[in-house]
């Protein structure tokens, strides 16, 4: 996989109200030879290009939709519109999932033309009933949200 695009290969497509909406948008201005689709969010800058190289690989060896994630090691509780404690769910098989995420193009598009919305990409896969497969993620690929998180990534980078 090359690392160095040139000017030609670059299109700005202006962005949605929904997440949905600008990815949209920036399929269908793909070139029709993209085979492999990643969509990332600018928060998780520090996403390491080591990450995007083993998803992009992964789809390019017969995978038709890949999402890195890391274990959860906190307790997770589902609860109530009212606050209260409606189910523990088993953490051993929960994943933070984090981007980029990877596509067979077809598969995304398809997904996309299905008309629901959803938090990720990889939720819109799901409702088509295909596989999503979770690869281990890189703890780098954190998202800056918070003040907190952007004092991390200020002590990463030695700010």
């Amino acid at each position: 996989m090359s690392s160095h695009a040139r000017a030609d290969d670059i299109s700005v497509v202006a962005g949605g109200v929904e997440r949905t909406h600008s990815v949209s948008a920036g399929l269908a201005a793909l070139r029709a030879n993209i085979e492999v689709v990643l969509v990332h969010d600018a928060a998780r800058c520090l996403a390491p290009a080591s990450l995007f190289d083993r998803l992009v690989a992964a789809v390019r060896d017969g995978r038709d939709a890949v999402v890195p994630g890391l274990p959860v090691t906190d307790t997770i509780k589902q609860v109530d519109g009212d606050g209260r404690v409606v189910a523990t769910p088993d953490r051993s098989s929960l994943r933070a999932i984090q981007t980029p995420q990877a596509f067979r193009r077809a598969v995304l598009t398809r997904a996309h033309g299905s008309g629901a919305e959803a938090t990720d990409d990889a939720a819109l896969v799901e409702l088509l009933g295909v596989t999503v497969e979770v690869l281990e993620g890189d703890e780098l690929a954190f998202k800056i949200t918070t003040a907190a998180d952007l004092a991390h990534a200020g002590r990463i980078l030695g700010a």
